[in-house]
C-alpha cells in the first residue's frame, strides 16, 4: 500500500524487454535507504518487487500485464519516474490509500496556469472516467491527486508548486501518457451495487469521509450498471 506521495524522482538507467522475466533497472537515492530485497516501490504508479538493488539503483521484473496496462513499457532510457516507498505498517498516509496497481493510461490533453497552481487536463476512456468524481482521489504517475472536474471521458486536476517541482507530470508533454489508478472505494461500491446488496456500515462511514454518498442500484442492481457515486 502506498500514499501517493512521491519521494523522489528516479531515473529509468537500463530496460531489458528481451526473453524472460523483462527488467527494468532505476537510478535512485532517497528509496533505498532501508530498502531490502523483495520490498515492494512504486515506480510511477506501479508497484514492483525489488529484485536487486546497490548504492545507487534498484532492479525490477515487469510482468505482461504491467506493460500492456501501464505506460512503463514505452519508457526508454533517461526517463524521469515518480518513486515512492511502500507505507510501513502505521505509518502516516500523506494522500490517500493507492495500491499500486494501474487501471490504466490516461493521454496528457492541456497543461495551463492558475495563478502558482498549474491546471492539467487528462483523457481516459469512459470505462475509468465513470469512477472519477469532482473533489474525489486518483492517482496519476502514483501522485495522489484531487480532481477539479470531471467529465464523461476527461478529467482535470490543480498541481500546487510543491508538487510542481518534486513530480514528473509538469516534465511531460501533451499526447504522453499517463498511468491512472482510481480510488478502489469506488469499484467495490459498483460491485455491491451491481449485486443488489446494501453497503456494510463501516463501508458507509469510510464513502462518507472521502465525500462519497453510495446507494443501491434500483431493481435490485439490474439497472443501467452505473453505481450511484456521486461527489457531494
Amino acid at each position: 500500500m502506498f500514499s501517493g506521495i512521491v519521494e523522489e524522482i528516479g531515473i529509468l538507467r537500463e530496460v531489458r524487454l528481451e526473453g524472460e522475466p523483462k527488467r527494468l533497472v532505476f537510478a535512485c537515492r532517497d528509496v533505498l535507504e532501508g530498502v531490502r530485497v523483495g520490498d515492494s516501490i512504486a515506480v510511477n504508479g506501479v508497484c514492483l518487487t525489488v529484485e536487486s538493488f546497490d548504492e545507487g539503483s534498484f532492479t525490477t521484473g515487469v510482468m505482461p500485464e504491467t506493460l500492456r496496462r501501464t505506460d512503463l513499457g514505452q519508457l526508454g532510457p533517461g526517463a524521469g519516474v515518480n518513486l515512492e516507498r511502500s507505507v510501513p505498517a502505521g505509518g502516516r498516509v500523506g494522500g490517500h490509500f493507492v495500491q499500486g496497481h494501474v487501471d490504466g493510461t490516461g493521454e496528457l490533453l492541456e497543461m495551463r496556469p492558475d495563478g502558482a497552481a498549474v491546471i492539467v487536463k487528462i483523457g481516459v476512456s469512459p470505462r475509468l472516467a465513470r469512477y472519477i468524481v469532482e473533489k474525489g482521489y486518483v492517482a496519476v504517475d502514483g501522485t495522489s491527486l484531487t480532481v477539479v472536474d470531471a467529465g464523461v471521458d476527461y478529467f482535470t486536476v490543480s498541481l500546487v508548486y510543491h508538487t510542481q517541482e518534486n513530480i514528473t507530470l509538469p516534465r511531460k508533454s501533451t499526447g504522453d501518457l499517463v498511468n491512472i489508478e482510481i480510488d478502489v472505494l469506488a469499484k467495490y461500491a459498483e460491485r455491491f451495487a451491481e449485486a443488489g446488496e446494501a453497503l456494510p456500515a463501516d463501508t458507509r462511514e469510510l464513502a462518507s469521509r472521502v465525500g462519497l454518498t453510495l446507494e443501491r442500484l434500483p431493481n435490485g442492481g439490474k439497472g443501467d450498471g452505473d453505481a450511484a457515486c456521486d461527489g457531494r
